[in-house]
C-alpha cells in the first residue's frame, strides 16, 4: 500500500495562502487567530483574564507553570492567560489542568530547598 499524498482540494486554499504574509498576519491587517487559538475573557479573582488555548504545534519553548512548579516542555498544548488590562510581561503559561483547578490549589507552592530554581 502506498502512502497518501497530500493535494490541496480546490483553489480557495491556494489564494488563502497567497494573501498571507510572513509575519502572520493578513494583508487586511487581521490577526492569524488559528495559529495561535481563539482568545476568550475570563472573570477570576475579580478581574478580567484574557485566556488563549496554545496547540502543541505552536508551543516552541520551556515555560515554568505556575499553578504547578512544573515545567511545560516544547510541544505540549497549554493554555497562556494574562490580566485583560495588563502588561505583556504579565503572560503566563499554564498547563490546562492547572488552569482549570485553579481555584482549588493553594495560593503558592511551597518548594524544598534544594529543588531548582529556573
Amino acid at each position: 500500500m502506498s502512502p497518501r499524498r497530500n493535494r490541496s482540494r480546490s483553489g480557495a486554499v491556494k489564494s488563502a495562502k497567497a494573501a498571507r504574509t510572513g509575519s502572520g498576519v493578513r494583508r487586511d491587517g487581521e490577526e492569524r487567530s488559528e495559529r495561535y487559538g481563539l482568545e476568550r475573557t475570563e472573570d477570576w479573582r475579580g478581574e478580567e483574564w484574557a485566556v488563549r488555548q496554545i496547540s502543541g504545534g505552536a508551543a516552541v519553548k520551556h515555560y515554568r507553570c505556575p499553578g504547578c512548579d512544573q515545567e511545560i516542555p516544547p510541544g505540549v498544548p497549554h493554555v497562556v492567560a494574562w490580566p485583560l488590562h495588563g502588561d505583556v510581561a504579565d503572560r503566563r503559561h499554564w498547563h490546562r489542568a492547572c488552569w482549570n483547578a485553579r481555584d482549588r490549589r493553594s495560593a503558592r507552592l511551597q518548594r524544598s530547598r534544594n529543588a531548582p530554581r529556573y
